[in-house]
């Protein structure tokens, strides 16, 4: 097509994929340049300066309420090959781990990362420390990502809270990257399948307010006050297919239901698990999403958070290119940073 749109129009460039099913938009050109020494200052910086920016990103006309997506940026560590800012419907998160597994696959197999065999190491900055990933090629192509995320830990086990309609409302915290409170699904008469999404939203937001509101002296982390709050509430069941460990279904930011199984979920439910002297040494488990995709998680090391016992989690997953864009934003449209009608 001959049409070019005019100079000053913000033309933003990003490679689209899905994680099990979950959303990704990978920003790879055209977002503003975000000033900080580290993620969570870059991050502060996007909220305060660029969220309209987000917004045209995230909601409609060019994406929808369950929209993902992440910006690839200069790392902040000698380490890391990138640093990335993750990004939803409501904001902008600290850690993602589908978002790992994706940006991953796309940084291999477009050759951002020089390598050669059947394994290719990626190290990614991102708000709540130093990711190491790997990903499992075949020929030119990324079958699995695995990343060893950041230091996991359950501050809290067996808490109850009252929730607005629901009653009292069992739940153990949990940080995996985030804070999570994770529920027991089948205790609320709630079926893990898509056909229950609606209810599933409408509980999760309510979980999540109540805990928020009732358990704030737990949401804290010992390394940065901005990781301190609660992302959301995750359902945990049992699995359809009998070799599966459980089924989670998260619901997070403004009421967004993740597809995949989540991957700093997984790393949170590792943690408790682990607490509850429930998973033994190593031991692979798989957990399913409300689609049936499949992540794996194991417990690779120990670690300390402040005063928490903590593990050191394994997650892996699959991920697919969808798609590339490039998007512009025309300064007279009235709707051009987005809005949302769910």
């Amino acid at each position: 097509m001959a049409w070019t749109p005019p100079e000053h129009w913000l033309r933003i460039e990003t490679v689209d994929a899905h994680t099990e099913g979950e959303p990704l938009r990978v920003i790879v050109a055209g977002f503003p340049d975000l000033p900080g020494a580290t993620v969570l200052a870059r991050r502060r910086a996007a909220r305060s300066d660029y969220d309209e920016v987000r917004r045209a990103l995230m909601w409609e006309p060019r994406g929808h309420a369950d929209m993902y997506g992440c910006l690839v940026m200069p790392p902040v560590t000698t380490e890391a090959d990138f640093s990335v800012l993750f990004m939803h419907n409501e904001g902008f998160s600290t850690m993602c781990g589908h978002g790992i597994i994706g940006v991953t696959k796309i940084a291999v197999e477009a050759g951002w990362i020089d390598g050669a065999g059947d394994s290719r190491s990626v190290t990614i900055d991102t708000p709540a420390g130093l990711v190491r990933a790997r990903a499992i090629v075949e020929g030119d192509r990324v079958r699995e990502v695995r990343f060893v995320n950041v230091p996991s830990f359950a501050p809290s086990l067996g808490n109850v809270v009252e929730v607005e309609g629901l009653g009292t409302v069992s739940y153990d915290l949990a940080f995996g990257g985030a804070f999570y409170a994770f529920v027991d699904a089948d205790a609320l008469g709630l079926p893990l399948t898509p056909a229950g999404a609606e209810d599933l939203v409408d509980a999760g937001r309510r979980i999540t307010r109540a805990v928020s509101s009732s358990a704030a002296d737990d949401i804290r982390h010992p390394g940065d006050p901005d990781l301190g709050f609660l992302y959301g509430t995750v359902f945990i069941g049992a699995p359809e297919d009998p070799e599966r460990h459980s089924r989670h279904v998260c619901i997070f930011a403004d009421g967004e239901l993740d597809r995949s199984p989540t991957g700093t979920a997984v790393s949170g439910r590792l943690a408790i698990l682990y607490a509850r002297d429930e998973i033994a040494g190593d031991e692979e488990i798989a957990i399913e999403s409300i689609l049936g995709g499949r992540f794996s998680g194991r417990i690779v090391g120990t670690s300390a958070v402040g005063a928490h016992t903590a593990i050191v989690p394994e997650v892996g997953g699959r991920a697919w290119v969808t798609g590339r864009h490039e998007f512009v934003i025309d300064p007279e449209d009235p709707w051009g940073v987005g809005f949302l009608l769910r």
